[in-house]
């Protein structure tokens, strides 16, 4: 069953729960047993974005992802030593059992590091050498609280002060699987002054689409907001999930269906939604920071709308955005940026998502410095010549 997206909720889509620990145990499933196996079996994303090829360029070694999430728990096994713990935004008490999954699941598919003899157990990330920044902003979609009132007067802004707070940190990349912020479908002043922030920070914004493509597809914010690479769902085909949201701001398309991830403390879960997308997206944004880590946000954003696949029949659309993002593709395109260095602004926020007219402008706009300069210095010979006589 799918959870509708309302306020500033999580934007996935309801879990199967592939193993659930016995009752009140803390204990993680032993290194050798077949759910971490089957766990990876089924992590087909591994492929789809080349990973094992872009693994040879850059595993996100130097680089701090934060995510702006439900918290993430630092005790399951795949993410031992990948994580930080930042603040609590949200105003509210842990509650046993209510807190942290989706954050966790998000984690992992960011950094997850496996468990097990040579990790091969568990899931792995798309960078699984990068550092994770948990940052808790919001409730869990079953969270009683999310109803309440006083939690949410409590969370006011959590959003916006936990992308300032990240870009304090020094964070390269800030993942929010996340949409509705502040409760509205309009976003926010502060919301988006904390975007503008974090981007001339240097930080990478990466924001899921949200969920209703087949309902109301409404605009989804954060990932609306000018500056934040938005994405969507596609399934093993690479064809866009009919819950992926169409909007023109759509950055690009990334593994949405049926993807694994892990669950709490010590469990996994399979899951549709664009959360699992942007999180991947995040990801690359990690590698491609590791790899060059001079390139601005705008650049990395460039490198990953550049190098995908499934490009759609005039370069961009609303369903698929700039295409079906890729690992090694994104790696290749960011080091033509980087050698060429086209791109030596800041990172504030451009009105476009990916190659807009500024970018075929270029040539044109030199031609107009130049016509300029000469009739700039025709009128400085006929004043001279009208001096003289």
């Amino acid at each position: 069953m799918r959870k509708v997206l309302a306020g500033l909720l999580p934007a996935c889509l309801a879990v199967l729960l592939l193993v659930a620990p016995p009752a009140g145990s803390a204990t993680p499933p032993a290194a050798d047993d077949g759910v971490g196996a089957g766990a990876r079996s089924r992590q087909w994303q591994l492929a789809s974005l080349r990973l094992a090829e872009a693994w040879e360029v850059s595993r996100g070694e130097g680089v701090l992802v934060a995510i702006l999430d439900t918290g993430a728990d630092p005790r399951h096994p795949d993410l031992v030593g990948a994580l930080v713990e930042g603040p609590d935004l949200t105003g509210t008490r842990r509650a046993k059992g209510r807190w942290g999954r989706h954050g966790t699941a998000m984690a992992s598919l960011i950094a997850g590091r496996g468990h097990g003899p040579r990790r091969a157990l568990g899931v792995v990330g798309v960078a699984p050498a990068a550092r994770v920044l948990s940052i808790r902003v919001t409730l869990e979609n079953d969270d009683p609280r999310r109803g309440d009132r006083r939690a949410r007067d409590r969370g006011h802004d959590a959003l916006a002060k936990g992308i300032r707070y990240a870009a304090d940190q020094g964070a390269d990349v800030i993942s929010m699987s996340l949409g509705g912020g502040s409760g509205t479908w309009e976003g926010s002043a502060a919301e988006e002054e904390a975007v503008r922030y974090a981007l001339e920070s240097g930080a990478v914004l990466v924001a899921s689409a949200g969920n209703d493509g087949d309902g109301p597809n409404r605009k989804n914010f954060p990932a609306a907001y000018p500056g934040v690479i938005a994405v969507g769902a596609c399934d093993e085909e690479l064809k866009v999930t009919e819950f992926s949201n169409r909007q023109d701001y759509l950055s690009v398309l990334a593994p949405g269906r049926g993807i694994v991830s892990a669950d709490g403390q010590d469990s996994y879960v399979v899951g549709d939604g664009t959360s699992s997308a942007a999180a991947l997206v995040a990801g690359i944004a990690a590698l491609v920071k590791s790899a060059h880590p001079a390139l601005t946000p705008l650049q990395v954003r460039r490198a990953i709308e550049r190098g995908t696949r499934r490009r759609p029949t005039g370069g961009h659309s609303k369903a698929y955005g700039y295409g079906v993002a890729s690992a090694v593709l994104a790696l290749r395109a960011a080091r033509k940026l980087a050698s060429n260095t086209p791109l030596k602004a800041s990172g504030h926020p451009a009105p476009y998502f990916g190659d807009g007219p500024g970018d075929g402008a270029s040539g044109s706009r030199l031609a107009v410095i130049a016509g300029l300069l000469l009739l700039a210095g025709a009128m400085a010979v006929r004043v001279v010549v009208l001096h003289r006589r």
